[in-house]
């Protein structure tokens, strides 16, 4: 019962997106109506603090993923390609203007 009521939880409330605030305040309505025992609530709360943090985790690299995939796709120039371009050309300018002042 105790397994059903947490799968419940995490597929009803979106285990990512549960603030610890939420949680404990789930847990005390679940030792409020004796569904669980203060320490069955305490590791409650540390179970899904641990799986939504792990789901955020996912969710950013999931995302991360897909952001890069369309950068890529759109032939768009990353940051370090563009700091690349322009420690390029401030080492041609100082070339150009050795070059210069040495003629």
């Amino acid at each position: 019962m105790k397994e059903m009521m947490k799968n419940i939880v995490y597929a009803g409330l979106g285990a990512a997106f549960l603030t610890k605030e939420k949680i404990e305040e789930l847990q005390a309505e679940f030792i409020e109506k004796g569904k669980m025992s203060q320490e069955e609530g305490k590791q409650f709360v540390d179970e899904l603090m641990s799986k939504s943090e792990k789901a955020k985790e996912q969710l950013n690299l999931w995302i991360n993923r897909r952001v890069e995939e369309k950068v890529k796709q759109l032939n768009l120039a990353t940051i370090d390609e563009v700091n690349e371009l322009r420690r390029q050309i401030e080492e041609l300018q100082v070339a150009l203007n050795t070059q210069e002042k040495s003629e």
